[in-house]
């Protein structure tokens, strides 16, 4: 199968590269049609970075002053592929003064001298999609004080791109790649002249992939919440090209959107930002929101699941809990039944997130149970990677009920993670007031059944004779300041908000403060962090651990919160 596997991408490589040579032949256009209103934002930040010669991207930093993009990235694959998708011009366009834009005519100018003709590492239907769209969506950037050789060359370039786009969009893998590939043949095809034949295969394509990738219940497949966004953007995108040229979107285009929108409001933490899940991060600040503006899309998430996921608000407080089963695929998380909750715009518990740009070791830790805010047997995540890297073994089924009570509102969840290993569910209760202050949890070990016992009492005799250890972890965001208080009865955690939260437990052997991390994308290393475990041992056919986390008393319902959010990227 590995064989198999192999095969089939090396002869995908063969193949971009064969229509990357033979793609553009016989293809001219001198003009744009129109040039869809650009909707891919930058940051300015990032591009007075990029100005100085600091390139990051990848989890990379290379300090080159002067130097061209293209000279910094010939020996890291992943970096080359961060740099050909041309992301890098939105940042350059947030700054917008001069400097950027002559940077920006040099660095696409030096991409066509180096790469045009088929050659490099970019010529893939995700990352030429991806170039595209940002090339033509600040092409009045790019172009402005260009001579007539360089415009005739920068034509030329989108010409063969959207050629080769045309050939093998249909290679792209399934998923987000794909929505990229499609979406810049759009774009190409409504923007460019003589290229509008490309546009009723990419939308029909396009409202085909909608209809096979996106769920009945507006999910994909890797349950991603920040990958799930970014379908939803280029959806938004490429709708809102077609409708600017007066051209219908697909039903199952327009349908998927209507799907996604409640979903990810669900996803959509009080500050803004997505809950972090199974390899997604917190999304690039205000993406989120203009995607849902742009939709407009008004219908929010039901009470029953999201993509899995359960959604708890009350006043300035938003839980969102992951209630399913992980993905069986490379980028699944053992996170089953971990939280998040954010007060305000500033988060308080979260989980550790992906480790993918820190390398190999830091993106498995990151997958493990420890590296979540959930339960956990010392040794035993809730779900196990095969020798791929594949979840293979672990949480099959999840239940879930959703109570009114007076006064709150009551989450049950349990899953058999460790049932078939030790004979243990792990049945987690979650209950916030309605005013949002107080959340009040309980996390129970227990046997269901006979067999269950059996595998119980095999486990107990074949470990420690003091029981099987467990801990509940609370991983707090870097920004919480926390301390031991009550003679260490009690966790104080500080917000930069001036909000103070307290969290107390019982029917736990203890409760510490230990290191933790905070893991995302666009940093060089892991940003240190902290955490709270409750540890315990079950001897016992049913072991339960209670915890409350609340606002202090002195902490007023609404706050005024004046401190700007440290950013994450």
């Amino acid at each position: 199968m590995a064989s198999d596997t192999t095969w089939t991408a090396r002869r995908t490589r063969v193949m971009n590269r064969v229509h990357a040579r033979l793609a553009g032949r016989g293809r001219t256009m001198t003009a744009f049609v129109s040039a869809p209103e650009p909707r891919s934002t930058g940051r300015v930040a990032r591009g007075r970075q990029l100005l100085a010669g600091n390139f990051l991207f990848a989890g990379r930093l290379i300090q080159a002053p002067g130097a061209s993009i293209w000279d910094v990235c010939a020996d890291d694959p992943a970096f080359a592929a961060a740099v050909q998708g041309c992301t890098w011009l939105d940042d350059l366009a947030a700054v917008g003064d001069g400097r950027a834009r002559a940077t920006a005519q040099a660095w696409i100018a030096d991409w066509i001298a180096r790469h045009d003709r088929g050659r490099g590492p970019g010529w893939t239907p995700d990352l030429t999609g991806r170039r595209l769209i940002r090339w033509i969506n600040h092409a009045l950037f790019v172009l402005q004080g260009q001579d007539r050789d360089a415009c005739d060359a920068f034509y030329r370039s989108l010409a063969r791109q959207t050629d080769f786009l045309s050939r093998r969009w249909h290679a792209a893998a399934p998923g987000l790649p794909r929505f990229e590939a499609l979406t810049g043949l759009i774009h190409a095809g409504l923007s460019l002249e003589g290229l509008d034949a490309e546009v009723a295969t990419a939308t029909e394509a396009l409202a085909r992939e909608c209809d096979t990738r996106i769920g009945p219940d507006g999910g994909i497949d890797s349950r991603n919440p920040e990958e799930l966004l970014e379908i939803f953007t280029l959806l938004t995108w490429a709708a809102h090209a077609l409708d600017h040229a007066g051209r219908a979107h697909g039903a199952g285009h327009e349908a998927a959107m209507q799907r996604i929108a409640p979903v990810l409001r669900a996803l959509r933490h009080s500050d803004g930002a997505l809950a972090r899940f199974h390899g997604g991060g917190r999304g690039l600040e205000g993406r989120l929101d203009r995607a849902l503006a742009d939709a407009g899309v008004r219908r929010t998430g039901g009470r029953d699941l999201n993509m899995g996921y359960l959604r708890l608000t009350a006043g300035r407080t938003s839980i969102v809990a992951d209630a399913a089963a992980p993905p069986r695929g490379p980028d699944g998380h053992a996170a089953t039944l971990a939280f998040e909750l954010t007060s305000g715009r500033r988060p308080l518990i979260v989980n550790c997130g992906s480790g993918a740009s820190f390398g190999a070791d830091w993106r498995r830790a990151g997958r493990a149970t420890p590296s979540h805010s959930t339960l956990g047997i010392d040794g035993h995540s809730s779900s196990r990677l095969d020798a791929a890297g594949r979840i293979a073994d672990g949480t099959r089924e999840v239940l879930f009920e959703l109570h009114e009570m007076q006064g709150a509102l009551r989450a049950e969840i349990a899953h058999d993670g460790w049932r078939r290993t030790h004979g243990l569910t792990h049945a987690r209760t979650l209950d916030v007031s309605l005013d949002g202050r107080t959340l009040s949890g309980e996390d129970m070990l227990t046997t269901l059944d006979d067999a269950d016992a059996a595998r119980f009492d095999a486990a107990f005799h074949a470990g420690p004779p003091d029981g099987i250890a467990f801990s509940v972890r609370f991983h707090l965001h870097p920004d919480v300041d926390a301390s031991v208080d009550l003679g260490g009865a009690a966790i104080s955690l500080g917000l930069k908000s001036g909000e103070i939260w307290i969290l107390r437990a019982e029917g736990a052997e203890r409760m510490r403060l230990e290191p933790s991390v905070y893991l995302e994308r666009g940093r060089l290393a892991p940003r240190a962090a902290t955490q709270v475990v409750l540890t315990g041992r079950a001897m016992a056919y049913a072991t339960r651990v209670r915890w409350t986390l609340a606002k202090a008393q002195g902490t007023p319902d609404g706050v005024r919160d004046t401190v700007p959010p440290t950013p994450d990227e």
